[in-house]
């Protein structure tokens, strides 16, 4: 316990603990998921597939997602802060640390190095604001693709929820509140992705053929979905579901022409019904609509809160429902889960999605994960921003024509992914901008001989013409780049091209100066831009000011770094392109059905069946030897089997193979426990039968023959070359100077010959370098390529391996592909020797020797240390074959 009376620490960061938690004891904590939440993590995993969608910030938050689901059994955010401050509950077994003052990491746990009193405030505060439901907050920056991650989770959620449909712990449905049409109209982004983007293969046809969408974009708009359905998506802004309050009770006209009158449990009778007993009976009773009678129709619904950044400081604390006074979306919600839990089935949990962690410069209690504004700038997630301010002398018409020549002598027409350099200008009115902006840019461009057609303008009477066009802003047609603007820059614009922000007068509004500047910094192409930021003196403090508040950071550290010795280099193959042969060999799988079925055997003895039953063990303490022990595997959730139905449910699973359920009957009865044993085994525990029952019947009916099939493929070191077109592959890259090999280096005058199928082989390490070196000066006919480069499918050249512990294939491209003279090619792989042990680094290794055994290759893995030893001709090259996987060469 910590000694003398401390400073109660108001702002105690506890996502950053659940995630250095989760860090510190991933191995361990992922034993305890379902295998299919297994699945869906290593193939959204960055690491494990190079070609994954989602970015590192949204897996992050989806493991966050799924640990606090699998791990953390949906519990409310003070519960977990309880168990893990105490070492309690969930995290009775790990050990949990604590943190000191400037968020490092100790080896004491929270309430020796913190103490009751700290614990009890923080405790207090996070539990201050708790709702019947789980409330989390994802707090991910602008432009890190949180509308993409939020349909991931939906997507895990009916996955499972489907596999596992008794465990309540799974949405069956989901509610999504954005907060207005603007970005309403943003998230039919959902409707349109590829969910193979992020959703295994195996299941991908399942959730195309059941996910039901439900759009809700005009007040005329219904839900379709019927009573009691599973997998429906609602996308709708609040104003669509929302409750209201009567202002006032009705007048004789209101009553006379209503349609339904009275207080809220005589027009809602059912409604009312489900609220039960606490349900308002005031003059100002909830005014309920059918959209969210059929939603309280719908079980085990998630609730999704999209860009709840919209509204900052106190707005958002309503919203988010960490203020005293809800909002109407956060009543809306508390009154869906009363409706629900009056139906036996509930909220499962409300899913805040925002872009800060903050409100008024104050953490959010109910924050589960975090990812800064900084971070993203810093990990080049986002544009690099360029502040620009004028101060002094300089009026409105000198503002935006230093802007504009500024933006224009910077970015001019240097398209990225075929697109034009946007740049957006506000106006404070329409009239300003109709009278004074748009005559003054237009001088501004003819001057610099800019097509005055390049001016877009979007206000609130644009025409059908002008919306098409902002429309198709993001668009290699689009010939637009100086946007006018009146109000436009909140959230739902997600206009990658746009390159400049330029805003002048003060809005009304001080947090629009942040959101509309940040519009600028989402991320285009394969390295970092550069966003400009024009403003006046004036928004220019309020920008620092905001961004503060909102985001802990100033100006000048999120501003250009100039401590990044790193370079962007436009890397070309090397024509003619180069073309290997390779065999990949499949495996098919052919059942037959033998011609007499094996006899059944069960081993049903209490030792086999110990792992299928259920203990309930008492102690007095933690550490306390075990008092009391009672079976409780009668109390479990299990279906209760008749013969007949016994029979049936086996036979369900053979129905398409010509086995009848005469015959499973005989051969269930014929086993030395006979039916009725096995009936009452299965009824003690149903995973008997699916674990046990049914593979046995399965291998007694049928044989498997497994049959290689081996297939030459023509594949191309670099994708993308096209004759006819001229067209010759070329990518941008980021890399130290020192870490790069440009073919045209004096160095390589008399070897380039033997090399760069691209013009700069940009390393990722010195070893890799020195390694790279040390083929050239060896044989004259020996030939060395880069393969490590190209990860995001710009080569053909990969190895396909199986994940060891979900199962999910992945890619691996090795370091280097070495031809030599004597016509044997070698994969070659530069890492660290500690890895060698990594079950993932194996599972590349056997699937590397897999292809290099059928496709007459070889394969290692080298460190610095084994350089000179596995490039002598003695004991290196030739004899590779009798190497044994000890000697760190091949593992």
């Amino acid at each position: 316990m910590a000694k003398g009376k401390k400073t109660i620490r108001q702002d105690f960061a506890f996502f950053q603990a659940l995630l250095k938690f989760y860090t510190d004891n991933r191995g361990t904590i992922r034993k305890r998921y379902k295998q299919l939440s297994k699945q869906v993590l290593d193939f959204n995993d960055p690491e494990l597939r190079t070609d994954a969608f989602l970015r590192k910030p949204q897996f992050e938050a989806l493991e966050i997602y799924v640990f606090l689901k699998e791990f953390g059994d949906n519990a409310h955010v003070h519960q977990l802060f309880q168990q893990w401050a105490k070492n309690e509950g969930i995290f009775s077994e790990f050990q949990t640390t604590g943190a000191d003052r400037k968020g490092q990491g100790t080896l004491l746990p929270f309430m020796e190095l913190e103490g009751e009193e700290q614990y009890q405030a923080i405790f207090a505060k996070l539990s201050e604001r708790a709702r019947s439901y789980p409330n989390y907050i994802f707090a991910l920056t602008m432009g890190l693709g949180k509308t993409l991650l939020m349909a991931t989770c939906i997507f895990y959620e009916f996955l499972l929820a489907n596999k596992f449909s008794k465990d309540t712990r799974f949405c069956k449905n989901a509610l999504m509140f954005a907060p207005d049409k603007t970005v309403l109209q943003s998230l039919k982004e959902i409707q349109t992705f590829d969910l193979a983007n992020v959703v295994p293969p195996e299941y991908a046809n399942f959730l195309r053929s059941n996910l039901k969408f439900h759009f809700l974009d005009d007040t005329a708009s219904t839900i379709g979905a019927q009573d009691g359905s599973s997998f429906n998506v609602i996308i709708s802004n609040t104003q669509k579901i929302i409750l209201k309050r009567r202002p006032a009770a009705p007048t004789a006209t209101d009553k006379l022409f209503s349609e339904k009158t009275g207080t809220l449990s005589e027009v809602y009778g059912e409604l009312y019904e489900m609220l039960g007993e606490a349900a308002p009976e005031t003059v100002a009773d909830l005014a309920v609509n059918a959209r969210f009678q059929r939603i309280a129709r719908l079980p085990q619904l998630g609730i999704y809160v999209d860009e709840a950044h919209h509204s900052m400081g106190a707005v958002l604390e309503k919203d988010l429902g960490q203020a005293k006074q809800d909002s109407a979306l956060r009543t809306t919600i508390d009154e869906l889960a009363r409706a629900l839990e009056h139906k036996k089935t509930s909220v499962v949990g409300c899913y805040n999605f925002t872009g800060t962690p903050y409100v008024k410069d104050t953490i959010m209690p109910e924050v589960v994960y975090a990812y800064g504004l900084k971070p993203a700038i810093d990990n080049k997630y986002l544009k690099q921003p360029d502040f620009v301010d004028y101060s002094g002398n300089v009026k409105s018409g000198d503002f935006l024509k230093l802007a504009v020549q500024d933006f224009w002598e910077r970015e001019g027409e240097n398209r990225r992914e075929g697109m034009l350099p946007k740049l957006a200008i506000f106006a404070s009115t329409i009239d300003e901008l109709i009278t004074e902006l748009r005559p003054a840019l237009e001088k501004i461009l003819l001057d610099l001989g800019v097509p005055t057609n390049r001016i877009l303008v979007n206000v609130g009477d644009t025409t059908d013409e002008d919306i098409r066009e902002f429309n198709r802003l993001d668009t290699e047609a689009s010939d637009k780049q100086f946007i006018l603007l009146v109000g436009k820059g909140r959230e739902g614009w997600n206009c990658r091209s746009l390159f400049g922000v330029a805003l002048y007068r003060k809005p009304k509004s001080r947090i629009f100066v942040l959101q509309s500047t940040m519009r600028c910094l989402r991320s285009i192409g394969d390295i970092q831009e550069t966003g400009h930021i024009y403003l006046s003196a004036e928004n220019m403090e309020i920008l620092k000011d905001e961004l503060q508040q909102n985001f802990r950071v100033t100006t000048d550290e999120i501003g250009p770094k100039k401590t990044d010795d790193s370079e962007t280099y436009t890397v070309t193959a090397v024509p003619p392109p180069i073309v290997l042969t390779i065999t990949r060999r499949r495996q098919l799988f052919q059942t037959r059905r033998k011609d007499e079925p094996e006899k059944l055997a069960f081993d049903l003895s209490d030792t086999a069946l110990e792992q299928y039953r259920a203990t309930l063990r008492r102690r007095k303490a933690v550490n306390a030897a075990i008092a009391e022990q009672e079976d409780v595997t009668d109390r479990l959730n299990n279906r209760k089997f008749s013969p007949y139905t016994l029979v049936a449910e086996v036979a369900r699973y053979f129905a398409g193979d010509g086995v009848s359920p005469f015959e499973i009957s005989v051969m269930l009865e014929a086993t030395d426990a006979g039916l009725p044993r096995l009936v009452e085994t299965v009824n003690m525990s149903n995973d008997v039968l699916y674990n046990l029952v049914i593979p046995a019947v399965f291998q007694a009916l049928f044989e498997i023959k497994t049959f290689d099939d081996p297939v030459e493929e023509q594949i191309e070191l670099v994708k993308g070359y096209n004759p006819e077109a001229n067209r010759v592959p070329s990518f941008t890259f980021r890399a130290k100077p020192h870490l790069v090999a440009n073919r045209d280096f004096p160095q390589y005058a008399g070897t380039r010959h033997r090399s760069f199928h691209l013009d700069h082989y940009c390393f990722d390490s010195q070893p890799e370098l020195d390694f790279f070196e040390k083929v050239l000066r060896l044989n004259d006919g020996d030939k060395i390529y880069f393969t490590g480069m190209l990860v995001h499918g710009q080569s053909g050249f990969r190895v396909n391996y199986v994940h060891p512990e979900s199962h999910t294939v992945c890619n691996y491209y090795p370091d280097f592909l070495i031809q030599r003279e004597d016509g044997s090619t070698h994969l070659v792989e530069v890492k660290s020797a500690w890895k060698a042990e990594d079950p993932v680094v194996i599972a590349k290794k056997e699937a590397a020797e897999r292809l290099a055994e059928d496709s007459r290759f070889h394969y290692a893995l080298v460190t610095s240390d084994d350089f000179d030893g596995y490039l002598t001709p003695t004991s290196g090259w030739q004899n590779y074959d009798r190497r044994s996987a000890s000697d760190g060469l091949q593992i």
